[in-house]
């Protein structure tokens, strides 16, 4: 657990640019706290200690405002930034380098028991801050989503969505320095 903690910390010391030591991080990083706490729930989760382990899973919410079902299966290298309203749901699966803004849902469309019901976030995606992603679908690696995104669909490797509800955005605006000056200096 310690090697873990350790790993989480200066991950997301690697990640956010606001961190500025190991000790902020651990002592005040919600993100951080709520991730140790699942750990624990997951591993409780894992043994059929199921009311333990909402049990702690609920004390993190409470806490942190942050709610990993301790049935999910995270990575080591996720960071929730800002985490306050993330929810993330008991049959999600999130890959390696994956960031989360504040107010994500990781959930379910339907009320199935026994089945896949909550996304898969495969590795360096990156999702938006209020983005809904909903139902067993794939989020492939590299990809993007937008802020407040209702995602229903698969999201392919290296795409963008945006919207809702969310669908691949494929233009990239570039701004030229004479633009930027212009709008900047109003």
């Amino acid at each position: 657990m310690i090697k873990y903690i350790k790993e989480l910390v200066n991950y997301t010391l690697k990640k956010d640019p606001a961190a500025k030591s190991f000790w902020q991080v651990l002592l005040l990083y919600p993100s951080v706290h709520a991730q140790i706490m699942y750990k624990v729930a997951h591993k409780l989760y894992n043994g059929e200690r199921y009311f333990t382990a909402r049990l702690i899973s609920q004390l993190a919410r409470f806490l942190t405002g942050i709610e990993i079902h301790p049935g999910a299966e995270l990575s080591n290298k996720v960071f929730i930034d800002h985490g306050h309203g993330v929810v993330i749901g008991e049959t999600a699966e999130i890959g390696e380098d994956v960031v989360i803004y504040h107010g994500v849902t990781l959930g379910a469309t339907g009320k199935e028991k026994n089945f896949k019901r909550h996304p898969t976030i495969k590795n360096h995606v990156m999702v938006g801050a209020g983005s809904k992603v909903l139902g067993p679908i794939t989020v492939h690696d590299g990809a993007k989503i937008g802020a407040n995104a209702v995602v229903l669909d698969e999201v392919h490797r290296n795409q963008t969505v945006v919207g809702m509800p969310a669908k691949a955005e494929n233009k990239l605006r570039i701004i030229k320095d004479e633009e930027y000056k212009k709008v900047s200096a109003k």
